[in-house]
């Protein structure tokens, strides 16, 4: 592995630390060299806080004394090109400049439009040598649901089911069912601890009455969207407990609850899915995982919008009853999870 590779994935360590703390903000790392040490790391940690070249700067300035000679004979690694315009902090092209660090490897470029090459350019224009594209495919799928928003002005969609055997989803009468093992739940919870909202339909809470939270993993519990045409849910059930910002889907009313928030599409006969995803990028929802029903999913999957599938297959006999969804992607795993098999699949659209 070539020198840049190797500094550009210790970046790609560091910032995939910050997952399901910065939306919608991107997962950025980085990594300070001098003279083939690295003396200062550090990646963005939580929105609205320290971006990842300011945390990295700020271990060398903290640990060196003579950290101005340093940092004016080193060379910064960057997962994404840092920014260049003020937001919830000032421009990180600013920082480097100012401490005259005369080197800089970026490994993509940053889509956002206030910045798209316009750091990149800043530190030119200041006499930095800048390298652009060192793992640039890594550093890019890192962030595919920050690059999803920006560029297709929709959240990241990630379907998840379990299926038995036979491609069953669950009994004919919807009732709850259990396909696949307690290895498999668990890594479900640590899926939704990564991902800004969890969306199912009104046929899923009638059946399982879920939380949608992570109890069984560590981290923040996801937003909840729930689709409930005429409002007949039970107000009753867990997911309208006030626990978490809950999202209701409707054609009756929009109203705030506490933190339950009612939003009212104009047609609940038409483009559906693209109505609700254009609401949760309005609220800055940067992805969100579907776990269900097979309504809900086979919606999403007709109108093509789903990103990632994440498919349980279990050893449960279920024999009959209602037929998973089927979809066609690009199939980029497969993996026992405890006596269950997982497969994953991207669109190929």
């Amino acid at each position: 592995m070539a020198l840049h590779d190797i500094y550009m994935q210790r970046c790609l360590e560091l910032a995939a630390l910050g997952a399901g703390n910065v939306s919608p903000n991107p997962m950025v790392g980085a990594v300070i060299v001098h003279d083939g040490k690295i003396i200062g790391e550090g990646y963005h940690q939580r929105y609205g806080q320290p971006h990842a070249e300011v945390n990295a700067v700020k271990m060398v300035t903290g640990r060196y004394d003579n950290y101005a000679h340093l940092l004016k004979q080193s060379t910064l690694y960057v997962s994404l090109e840092p920014c260049a315009h003020y937001g919830k902090t000032p421009p990180c092209a600013d920082l480097i400049i100012k401490h005259q660090i005369p080197n800089v490897v970026v490994g993509c470029r940053d889509p956002f439009p206030q910045v798209d090459g316009k750091g990149i350019e800043k530190l030119k224009a200041a006499g930095i040598a800048v390298t652009v594209g060192v793992l640039e495919k890594e550093c890019q799928w890192l962030n595919r649901r920050f690059f999803t928003r920006v560029q297709k002005q929709r959240p990241y969609i990630i379907l998840k089911w379990a299926q038995s055997s036979k491609g069953f989803f669950a009994p004919a009468d919807g009732s709850q069912h259990w396909i696949t093992g307690p290895e498999s739940r668990k890594l479900v919870h640590q899926w939704r601890a990564q991902e800004d909202a969890i969306l199912v339909g009104k046929n899923t809470v009638l059946a399982d009455n879920p939380q949608l939270n992570v109890r069984y993993a560590e981290g923040r519990s996801p937003k909840r969207v729930v689709i409930d045409r005429r409002l007949e849910l039970n107000r009753q059930l867990n997911v309208f407990d006030g626990r978490v910002e809950t999202l209701i889907f409707n054609e009756v009313k929009t109203d705030i609850d506490g933190k339950n928030k009612y939003i009212a599409l104009e047609d609940f006969d038409r483009f559906v899915p693209q109505y609700i995803l254009f609401q949760l990028y309005l609220q800055d929802i940067q992805s969100v995982i579907i776990e269900g029903g097979a309504h809900t999913l086979n919606s999403f999957i007709e109108a093509g919008l789903w990103d990632e599938a994440r498919i349980f297959t279990g050893p449960d006999t279920l024999n009959n009853g209602i037929k998973a969804p089927v979809i066609n992607g690009f199939g980029t795993g497969s993996y026992n999870v405890g006596a269950d098999s997982l497969n994953i699949y991207l669109n190929n659209l």
